[in-house]
């Protein structure tokens, strides 16, 4: 078969087959995976909740893992990474995602105003080892914030449908009730199962609530750090023996580190990020000249990263998350010095795969793309 599609591929040169089957239908695809927009609820502000079905390609997802979208916008591809929230199913042909419209997102704000029923996005393969492990802990706690709710929701939906004994914490910050995603969903999880807590959060107002109806007063107030030991001992007791999984913005992933840094507990804490954070940059490193050899243009060096550098020189590479989650835009540095912006750590060794989003130039450094 793979054969038989290779033969057909170089009978259609230039173009790959895909390029004239999506003349025909846009989902008919041989190799490309793509999926369906069939449905869009706006109900929450500031996000749009897209339901997608996929390609034949399509295999699945495991909790808490993300996939890579791509439209469209005024004839240029663009690419985001987002998480499903779908309880693991193998190969069930529909996903759910959650997109929330960033100031600055281009292609959430996309999304946001324009997707709509029978719109064709792009689509890669689940990826992303922030996810459950296969023999799943006797005790889970699930924080999140913001966006940051779409892969321990997937979770928490995961343990839900597995029936999981245990015990579960499930505690969200957003900034009003009015903004939390899919909180028919959490009342539904939360009222069926007596073994989970859902706490949800709101800094800004002073308060938090049980979604069982219960009164719960919150010790975050306006301009707190979300999460101190004593907040979180109340919430989750059993914390210091559970696994803990969080995702959100750096506030909330800062203060749950703290605790689980002095409680030496750094074993039992999983965590994925969906904003980049960057190490503090010394303005003195940013000199020399970036040569992307295999293309022949050069960049002065900025301090900006490397991807960031490649597209002010014209060129077009890879990419996704833009945060160092997915690997699509890694490209080998030939030779130079690179500073990766989360950790500050120098790498000077040559002919080394790097990832463009989340490196950046110190001196003089060739990169073969």
């Amino acid at each position: 078969m793979v054969g038989l599609l290779d033969l057909v591929q170089t009978l259609t040169t230039p173009h790959p087959l895909d390029r004239y089957l999506e003349l025909v239908r846009p989902t008919l695809t041989v190799r490309d995976m793509r999926a369906e927009i069939i449905g869009v609820d706006r109900s929450v502000p500031g996000s749009v909740t897209l339901t997608l079905r996929p390609t034949w390609q399509w295999t699945g997802h495991e909790a808490g893992q993300f996939v890579q979208v791509g439209v469209l916008i005024n004839g240029v591809k663009h690419t985001r990474c987002y998480s499903p929230i779908d309880a693991e199913t193998g190969s069930r042909r529909t996903l759910t995602l959650t997109v929330k419209a960033h100031p600055d997102g281009l292609v959430s704000q996309y999304l946001h105003r324009n997707a709509e029923r029978g719109m064709v996005v792009d689509l890669a393969p689940a990826s992303g080892v922030f996810r459950l492990p296969e023999r799943r802990p006797e005790k889970v706690v699930l924080i999140s914030g913001g966006s940051g709710i779409t892969p321990v929701l997937s979770m928490l939906s995961t343990l839900a449908a597995e029936g999981y004994p245990g015990e579960v914490v499930f505690l969200h910050y957003a900034r009003s009730p009015e903004e939390v995603p899919h909180r028919d969903v959490l009342a539904d999880i939360g009222r069926r199962f007596a073994n989970v807590d859902i706490v949800l959060g709101y800094p800004e107002l002073g308060r938090s609530e049980r979604l069982d109806g219960a009164p719960w007063t919150c010790a975050a107030v306006p301009g707190a750090t979300f999460l101190d030991y004593d907040e979180l001992a109340r919430i989750a007791p059993h914390f210091a023996t559970a696994h803990t999984y969080v995702c959100g913005p750096p506030a909330l992933m800062a203060s749950v580190r703290r605790i689980y840094e002095a409680e030496e507990l750094d074993d039992r804490l999983h965590s994925e990020e969906f904003v980049l954070t960057a190490a503090p940059a010394d303005t003195a490193e940013a000199e020399g000249t970036t040569t992307f050899s295999v293309s022949g243009k050069q960049s002065g060096n900025t301090g900006s990263s490397l991807l960031e550098q490649a597209e002010s020189a014209g060129l077009t590479p890879e990419f996704g998350c833009r945060m160092g989650i997915c690997f699509s835009c890694t490209a080998v540095k030939r030779s130079g010095c690179t500073r990766n912006l989360r950790t500050g750590e120098l790498d000077n060794d040559p002919d080394q795969p790097i990832q463009l989003c989340v490196s950046s130039a110190v001196g003089d450094v060739d990169i073969e793309i």
